[in-house]
């Protein structure tokens, strides 16, 4: 497999992807300029990428605004990946009840990199809800399912995010790097993790893991509301069921827990 630097990656390649890739829901129409300069590219290559892109419609230009958005050729693409991911499928009616139960949103997300991304979500009734959204990116250190999935990850993983730099997103985020490794201890002991307000003010969210057949995390499986609702007092109920929401997708995907314990 190609790395980084290897001659065989087309800079042009990598140059376009890298274009799809700067997107988010708070930057969701770009023009040639801010992805030249953001990118330290020239406006001409961003240019002729960006037509490029469009004639197979991975973006479109606003003729009124001379921005540019994300095509429905990637949402064609990431539908297809989220369908064949044997968590999605089997997590989906785990993740449908535990909404049932909770009356709060909940999300299935993955470990991509140093960042959580979520692949799932089943929205709550309330009137008030939580603006979130298939595919997006967020630092794992500051929401509590990717707390979790950093919490049983390979050290070196943890290491490379703190040398990334702690950034602070809120007043509750945690910068402090003996502190995350603290916490990320506990959160491996207790089996949980809890988020107030560490990414988005005004919310907080409870997460568990998601085992496969090998007893690997794969996935963690999240309940997220208004702090108005999600009270203090009613943390270790919503735990208790997150929990048990992750044990039962775990056993969907094979995961035997009196297996391993009896092989540990």
């Amino acid at each position: 497999m190609p790395k980084k630097g290897d001659p065989q990656i087309l800079s042009s390649v990598k140059n376009a992807l890298r274009i799809l890739k700067s997107y988010s829901t708070f930057e969701s129409s770009k023009k040639v300029g801010e992805l030249a300069e953001s990118l330290g590219l020239a406006k001409s290559t961003v240019s002729r990428l960006l037509s490029t892109l469009a004639s197979e419609g991975f973006v479109q230009k606003d003729p009124q605004t001379n921005g540019y958005r994300l095509g429905l050729s990637v949402l064609t693409l990431g539908g297809i990946v989220i369908n064949n991911l044997e968590i999605h499928s089997e997590a989906a009616p785990v993740l449908n009840k535990l909404v049932n139960d909770t009356g709060e949103t909940a999300h299935l997300s993955i470990l991509d990199g140093l960042d959580n991304i979520y692949i799932h979500k089943e929205e709550c009734t309330h009137p008030v809800r939580i603006l979130t959204h298939v595919g997006r990116r967020n630092p794992a250190y500051c929401t509590s399912s990717g707390k979790v999935l950093l919490a049983f990850a390979d050290e070196e993983i943890v290491e490379e995010i703190i040398d990334r730099g702690l950034v602070a997103y809120t007043k509750n985020s945690i910068t402090n790097p003996e502190k995350l490794r603290s916490e990320l201890k506990i959160i491996h002991e207790q089996g949980y993790a809890v988020s107030t307000e560490e990414l988005t003010e005004g919310t907080k969210s409870v997460a568990a893991p998601i085992r496969d057949y090998t007893g690997k995390i794969v996935s963690a499986i999240t309940v997220v509301g208004p702090i108005q609702r999600m009270t203090d007092h009613k943390i270790p109920d919503i735990a208790k069921k997150v929990i048990e929401a992750g044990n039962e997708a775990s056993e969907r995907l094979g995961y035997d827990k009196r297996y391993f314990k009896q092989h540990q």
